[in-house]
């Protein structure tokens, strides 16, 4: 099998998860990695066997097909499209841009390059999300019309050692953690037709509570509760509530409701997890994981299956237009609860091939 070589820009907390998680796929192989500071790329280059340099240098690697983005959210796109710029695939963190205008500018200049673009999360690629999509596909609740995705937490300040940009443009609840429902429910009900919602922000200031800055107030410039519903083209109408004001909850991450069952579907910020249905008048049942990537960390698979996807000259799963609707959604929120008024979305994307059943770790066709 050809591999592809991989480089990173961006060497923050996440792309640990990422560098060690690309070790489980032969599709794939870390060449580089980079960083606007020289101290976190040497040390992350040191620590996985591979050259920490600056991001200039890295854009002129031969070697390099396919750069992972793992930048700050306002830097996405200024560094996605200068990999897109130096002849390189680009694979980036989420959200692909701060806004819909931003996003575009990197779809459009891959699609005047012939370049592909790829982006967080991947994550509904585990097999905890695959098989939810199996039993969906296979009718196992019926027609799915209904449903409900929450996430909520008291803020990422609790444990991130830097967390301002959570609350900066680009941060807040819906686009940090409304990436992963919002994807996953795309892969598993289709492409969403209008959204509905409400947003808040009941603080101006946060307080750091781990790490260096531990005590140090940060600003908040962004809605931190939001709530609201997806209309899928489908029909399926899903309430969500993304928030980063809420002390405890005992809500599932997902749940489906269709016309003959119930789904409730795992954390989507992770890759395995308990897949259960109740038929009507039944009780609820554990669905055995018909799907493999279920148990550990796979925070590459998007990147693997891109890879795979340039060798066999096909579609990659976690693509840009994927994100682009995704991130269209999410932003369609805040405009929604401005406006008092449903948002009709202007993109649309196909379901991601499911896939393939009863592979082992590390494969992808």
């Amino acid at each position: 099998m050809r591999r592809i070589g991989v480089g990173v820009i961006g060497c923050g907390v996440i792309s640990k998860a990422y560098m060690t998680a690309m070790k489980r796929f032969p599709q794939i192989e870390l060449k580089a990695v980079a960083d606007m500071r020289s101290g976190p790329a040497q040390e992350r280059g040191r620590e996985f066997g591979v050259p920490g340099m600056r991001v200039d240098e890295l854009l002129k690697l031969d070697d390099i097909e396919i750069v992972v983005n793992l930048t700050v959210p306002l830097a996405h796109t200024d560094v996605s499209l200068a990999v897109l710029n130096a002849g390189k695939h680009v694979h980036s963190e989420k959200p692909l841009g701060v806004d819909m205008v931003e996003a575009r500018k990197v779809m459009e200049l891959a699609e005047r390059k012939g370049l592909r673009v790829g982006c967080a999360p991947d994550t509904f690629l585990g097999g905890g999300h695959q098989t939810a999509r199996k039993l969906i596909d296979a009718g196992a609740i019926g027609t799915p019309v209904a449903g409900t995705a929450m996430f909520g937490c008291p803020g990422h300040e609790r444990w991130h050692p830097a967390p301002g940009f959570y609350y900066l443009r680009g941060g807040g609840p819906m686009l940090d953690m409304g990436p992963y429902y919002i994807t996953d429910l795309i892969q598993l009900l289709g492409p969403i037709a209008s959204v509905m919602g409400s947003a808040s922000r009941p603080r101006s200031e946060r307080i750091v509570g781990n790490g260096p800055l531990k005590g140090t107030s940060i600003p908040v410039q962004v809605a931190t509760h939001i709530a609201g519903t997806l209309e899928f083209a489908s029909g399926a109408v899903i309430s969500i509530c993304m928030s980063f004001d809420v002390p405890k909850h005992m809500h599932a991450p997902i749940e489906i409701y269709g016309t003959e069952g119930s789904l409730l579907v795992p954390d989507p910020n992770r890759f395995g997890g308990n897949v259960m249905t109740a038929n009507i008048g039944c009780d609820w049942q554990t669905q055995p994981h018909s799907h493999a990537h279920t148990e550990g960390e796979f925070r590459s698979i998007g990147v693997a299956d891109m890879a795979a996807a340039i060798i066999g000259n096909r579609p990659h799963r976690a693509s840009g237009a994927l994100a682009l609707h995704a991130l269209e959604a999410m932003e369609a929120f805040q405009i929604s609860s401005e406006r008092g008024a449903r948002i009709k979305l202007e993109t649309t994307v196909e379901r991601p091939a499911m896939l393939p059943a009863g592979l082992s770790d590390g494969q992808l066709d």
